[in-house]
């Protein structure tokens, strides 16, 4: 453990800066070095790791009551391609007039849709009606 004055006279004497690594350490435990240089590779490492992190997007596949079989397989497969990119998948099912009167018997449309989907993905919201929609989430599983 050194002083600060210690410090501060050891960096002068080396033309170098004195930084402040960990503030919240007890003691403050600070570094010698070029405080351009130091400024530099933190952002040098910022950028780096910014560049590896992947933004995860919500898509959304909406569905109709009287949807049919190669129309929902389709929808299927754009679910399928969204969940392995690592996005996450909002499926609606919107209804339209007289079909509003039919909701919780349609509700099987998207339960399947889900078993159909259950290799690649788990249901993170269960269907839930807003509205004129129903709605569920569906993720992608860990591997």
């Amino acid at each position: 453990m050194v002083s600060i004055q210690d410090a501060m006279k050891k960096a002068e004497e080396a033309e170098l800066d004195l930084i402040l690594i960990a503030p919240g350490a007890n003691p403050p435990v600070c570094r010698i070095a070029d405080f351009g240089k130091f400024r530099y590779e933190q952002m040098r490492k910022e950028k780096e790791a910014k560049k590896n992190q992947h933004a995860v997007e919500i898509k959304e596949i909406r569905l109709s009551p009287n949807i049919d079989t190669n129309d929902l397989n389709t929808k299927e497969n754009n679910a399928r391609k969204f969940l392995t990119k690592g996005d996450r998948v909002k499926v609606t099912l919107r209804f339209r007039g007289r079909e509003m009167a039919h909701m919780q018997a349609s509700k099987h449309i998207l339960d399947d849709f889900a078993e159909h989907l259950a290799d690649c993905s788990t249901v993170e919201k269960a269907a839930k009606t807003e509205g004129r929609a129903m709605t569920m989430f569906l993720a992608g599983k860990k591997k």
